[in-house]
């Protein structure tokens, strides 16, 4: 009788791996009526990336509500939401402290779109470097990540339907 031999074990990551979950906003506004809309992209401190708003939850805090004072706090805006815009999913790497453990992050983030209400943006957190609009389009070619130049992509075909008249 031949012996049988048991599966092999999936290697084992020689990471540990936490779950984020953020949350953030495509803001946008057109500068005059029938105009093609512009966005607001933000670069973070010490970094060479253009990127949407976004940020944790807090404590007892719904995704909607995380959404809004991630995007007040690091662009200076108030917006409202229009709808939901999509999620993004991605690993990343950090480490908790000096030469500690590297740790693996699965981190989710829920955009919404949503509409300017006016602001200051020079009223952005000390996380943020720059905050600045941009057409539409030209966002799609700034954006420094491919999940979310995709999430301008949907949002600029949401907000020409109808010349936008819906938002």
């Amino acid at each position: 009788m031949a012996s049988r031999k048991k599966p092999a074990k999936p290697a084992k990551s020689a990471f540990r791996t936490l779950r984020e979950f953020s949350a953030g906003g495509l803001i946008w506004r057109r500068p005059h009526p029938g105009a093609k809309a512009e966005v607001v992209l933000v670069k973070p401190a010490g970094k060479s990336t253009w990127v949407l708003p976004k940020g944790g939850l807090e404590s007892r805090e719904t995704v909607e509500q995380a959404a809004m004072r991630e995007c007040r706090e690091e662009t200076g805006y108030n917006v409202s939401i229009d709808r939901p815009l999509g999620q993004v999913a991605y690993f990343y790497a950090r480490r908790e402290t000096p030469g500690g453990p590297l740790l693996r992050i699965f981190k989710r983030v829920s955009f919404f779109l949503m509409h300017w209400q006016g602001g200051d943006p020079s009223q952005h957190d000390d996380e943020i470097e720059d905050v600045k609009w941009f057409g539409i389009d030209d966002a799609v070619r700034q954006a420094s990540h491919r999940n979310e130049r995709e999430l301008i992509i949907k949002a600029a075909r949401l907000l020409d339907q109808a010349g936008g008249a819906a938002f």
